[in-house]
């Protein structure tokens, strides 16, 4: 009986190394996709959280430009 994970490498050495780049991938982020759904759902609560801090009036929003003026600074 021929091992499938055997197969499936020969398969995988035919390809061009584009392609082989494009299916080792997409394999390892198959492995990451349980941790990058949980990690959506974190965000999506995390930005709703947010919103409604915001909606409330418990923070305020700062300004684009000065959020970039201080991470030039801190970068310096």
């Amino acid at each position: 009986m021929p091992d499938p994970i055997t197969e499936l490498v020969q398969r995988g050495r035919a390809l061009t190394p584009e392609d082989r780049e494009r299916l080792v991938d997409q394999l390892l982020e198959s492995l990451n996709e349980p941790a990058a759904s949980d990690l959506s759902a974190a965000w999506e609560l995390e930005v709703q959280e947010r919103l409604a801090a915001y909606d409330q009036g418990k923070v305020q929003a700062v300004d684009a430009a000065e959020v970039f003026a201080k991470a030039r600074h801190i970068a310096q």
